[in-house]
């Protein structure tokens, strides 16, 4: 067991991001694609979520960009900090994203895609666990503008399987909206047999 931990410790070394030069190409090119502003809590949770990104080199590489202009802190409209991409930084993200490999690039974009998806998931769905006798309700709520365009409760049999109900219509709640949309518009009434009358 103890020889299985070690190779599993060797494998993730070599696939860890070890440099901080690579690091700030990286940064700045994750900044340049998502083309948004981000606070540093997001930008920490994308880097560090996508497990090839060590915190000590991150934290390396975030003092870099900042103090050498490639990145900048500004307050947003609502007075939190946010990190911006300098003209500097987007050059370097153009010009020098051949420098980190592709599937780098690759992993750190399909997290930030990812990460915003669910930001915006959870502004459009509301999900609740209810305990209810012997099981669970799961309450699933589409929000959209301050008004529910759906409300509906399920029944699960246990907690564990409400909330595999629940990650499931997370990962794409508009889905998983237009298809219960798409049922009952194409629900009909049953037919009945009356040749034998």
């Amino acid at each position: 067991m103890q020889d299985e931990n070690i190779m599993k410790m060797v494998e993730r070394a070599d696939t860890d991001i070890n440099d901080v030069p690579t690091l700030n190409i990286l940064l700045c090119y994750l900044l340049y694609k998502i083309d948004r502003p981000v606070s540093p809590d997001q930008l920490y949770d994308i880097a560090i979520g996508t497990g090839i990104i060590n915190y000590f080199y991150y934290q390396d590489s975030i003092g870099y960009l900042l103090k050498n202009g490639l990145v900048s802190s500004e307050k947003d409209e609502k007075g939190c900090e946010t990190y911006i991409l300098e003209p500097k930084g987007r050059e370097c993200a153009k010009q020098l994203k051949k420098y980190a490999p592709k599937s780098y690039r690759d992993k750190l974009v399909l997290a930030a895609l990812r990460y915003f998806t669910r930001l915006k998931y959870e502004k459009e769905l509301k999900i609740e666990y209810e305990p209810v006798g012997n099981g669970y309700y799961l309450h699933v709520r589409c929000v959209d503008t301050g008004f529910d365009l759906m409300d509906l409760r399920l029944y699960a049999p246990d907690l564990t399987q409400a909330k595999l109900i629940g990650e499931k219509i997370r990962l794409n709640p508009a889905g998983f909206y237009g298809k219960v949309i798409e049922v009952a518009l194409s629900t009909e009434e049953l037919s009945y047999d009356l040749t034998d009358n």
